[in-house]
């Protein structure tokens, strides 16, 4: 696949940059989308390796279909990685499903061989009565119980990659879709994403106490490198849990004391009341694998101390 051309969407995010450096060093030609290929906060994507030849910087909005179909064109893959910022409004809805179909329309008119969807694990999670076992590709969120708890990212995702899959079977486009869990790790972008807040105000709020919830992680690098394995094999099909970790709270807490004794951890821990763990076996099953858990929490960490993110006690 080395020289093909691909388009990311959302490059400039925390998946969209790790996937366009990674592309970028399997020698992949790089179309990227971002709101303004001139602003500064995209300096990292220009200063990538190999990103002077083989990266292109496309002014793109999701509810513009001309923009994504001229970023689009000429590609033989699209990666859509960009996707509202998680928040409690439901305006997210809109140009999480719209934008999603506006990309499947362009990769439609422009005869794109395979489009690879950044999903979510909140597209199979949210349910009234979750059966006792770890989720599997089967499962689907209750979109009618988001909208009762105000859930309205898991409603924007679990309908945009519904929709997708009904859109794509009908126009005959090659579609697989990727379902991440909690995603950390290094910062590419100078902006602080919602994932990597979640960690960084484990370690700098200090809180009186805290759910000892079962955290499901999986490490944007590790990510990238799963939704260019499920490009590159014709054999992959339908969708991917993509997580590699699972840990407690307290048990997170404790391995980063032993690194990092300086900051303000969380004095006490409540149980919580449900939790529900998934499985990579599918993507496994491709030939992924990942890399420990403390090398990613170290990384992640040293990251967040190098830009300055965390203050010690």
């Amino acid at each position: 696949m080395a020289g093909k051309v691909v388009c990311v969407t959302g490059a400039g995010g925390f998946v969209g940059s790790w996937l366009v450096k990674i592309l970028l060093t399997k020698n992949y030609i790089v179309h990227g989308t971002v709101r303004n290929p001139l602003d500064g906060k995209y300096a990292h994507l220009k200063s990538l390796e190999k990103a002077s030849e083989n990266l292109k910087l496309f002014k793109a909005d999701l509810l513009d279909y001309e923009s994504l179909r001229a970023a689009i064109a000429g590609c033989d893959g699209v990666f859509h990685a960009a996707s509202p910022v998680p928040s409690g409004s439901v305006e997210l809805i809109e140009p999480a499903v719209n934008g999603t179909l506006n990309v499947l329309k362009a990769c439609r008119e422009v005869n794109v061989k395979r489009v690879v969807y950044v999903s979510s694990v909140s597209a199979l999670c949210m349910m009234p009565n979750r059966p006792d076992r770890p989720l599997d590709e089967t499962f689907w969120s209750d979109q009618e119980f988001c909208r009762k708890n105000n859930d309205w990212y898991c409603l924007s995702k679990t309908q945009a990659e519904s929709e997708a899959w009904e859109f794509s079977k009908r126009n005959g486009i090659d579609f697989v879709s990727v379902c991440p869990t909690l995603i950390i790790g290094p910062l590419l972008q100078s902006t602080v994403n919602a994932s990597s807040l979640i960690i960084i105000k484990l370690l700098r709020d200090g809180y009186e106490e805290i759910e000892n919830r079962l955290w499901l992680i999986i490490d944007v690098r590790d990510l990238a490198e799963a939704l260019i394995l499920v490009y590159e094999k014709p054999e992959a099909n339908g969708r991917y849990i993509c997580v590699s970790h699972e840990i407690r709270t307290k048990d997170m807490v404790d391995i980063l004391k032993k690194k990092f004794p300086d900051y303000k951890y969380p004095k006490k821990y409540i149980e919580p009341k449900g939790v529900f763990s998934a499985t990579s076996e599918k993507l496994q099953g491709l030939g992924w694998s990942y890399r420990p858990l403390e090398e990613t929490l170290v990384d992640t960490v040293e990251n967040y101390a190098q830009n300055g993110l965390l203050t010690k006690t």
